[in-house]
């Protein structure tokens, strides 16, 4: 099957329309933090942040498949001396459009700069929320796993009689406590804190993101030939990665040259067909 790069410019409350229902598999998309980017994004104020996304998360929650995921990774910040509520209001907002709230991944940030302010100290992590349309939704966690690493290999040497009797959390949500399930085992699932270091190579952008983070994602909700969705897609990050492992990709873009950028990189045949044909 013939993968497909959908690229829409302008803004992703209009152009969203455009996308049918239910036909997304996952949406990763880090879209403008409340109050920042303004020489690009316009920079929307912490008071005003709920009510311009929630336009946007409905038209979200319609595109997703019943099965898929949205992840969101967004940022509070500090405004008055204490941390703003924007992010739990979104959060509280979202619930009551019809998402769950199902996770929260911690991006812990492994090259984060040192720094430090009057009364507190540089954040060295970020939020990447996962939100469902239900509680049943396509999760292939296999495909995550990561080695169990030297530390086991003296934990489980001498287990104790309590290692050995605690049963599987009933949830189903893996081996519980039971460390003898650890036993022989080469990789474990992973835990919800993401260590990645920020991209330093942004490609021109004020706010990129490593390749490595969208691709946990696809690897963690989507199988090839599956649809993911970037609508706030800056340089590209998503769609390009999405390519790679053969998904098809649906992005959006509000900032011309941004959009410009990523237009000839993925669909350059018909780009430049577009184009002017030059004097001779």
């Amino acid at each position: 099957m013939e993968l497909k790069t959908d690229l829409y410019l302008g803004d992703c409350r209009k152009e969203l329309i455009k996308i049918p229902d239910s036909s997304v598999d996952l949406i990763v998309t880090s879209p403008p933090y409340a109050d920042q980017r303004q020489s690009t994004y316009g920079g929307v104020s912490v008071d005003e942040y709920v009510e311009w996304f929630l336009p946007i998360s409905k038209e979200l929650l319609r595109v997703l498949k019943p099965t898929g995921t949205f992840i969101l990774n967004i940022k509070e910040k500090v405004v008055n001396g204490e941390r703003s509520t924007y992010v739990m209001e979104l959060i509280l907002g979202m619930r009551k459009q019809g998402w769950l709230w199902t996770e929260e991944f911690i991006w812990h940030k492994k090259n984060c700069f040192p720094g430090k302010w009057s009364n507190r100290f540089r954040d060295a992590w970020e939020r990447l929320l996962q939100f469902n349309k239900g509680k049943k939704f396509n999760m292939y966690q296999d495909a995550v796993k990561i080695p169990i690493g030297d530390w086991a290999k003296d934990r489980l040497k001498n287990l104790s009689e309590t290692d050995k009797i605690r049963d599987n959390a009933k949830n189903g949500s893996g081996f519980g406590k039971n460390v003898s399930n650890w036993v022989g085992k080469e990789t474990v699932y992973p835990t919800n804190v993401v260590h990645l270091a920020t991209e330093c190579n942004n490609k021109n952008h004020s706010a990129a993101f490593p390749k490595e983070l969208p691709e946990w994602f696809i690897k963690l909700f989507t199988q090839e030939n599956d649809t993911v969705l970037d609508p706030f897609m800056g340089s590209g990050t998503t769609i390009e990665v999405a390519n790679q492992m053969k998904r098809n990709s649906i992005g959006i873009e509000i900032v011309p040259e941004y959009y410009e950028e990523v237009k000839r990189q993925f669909a350059p045949i018909e780009y430049y067909l577009m184009e002017p044909a030059p004097e001779i």
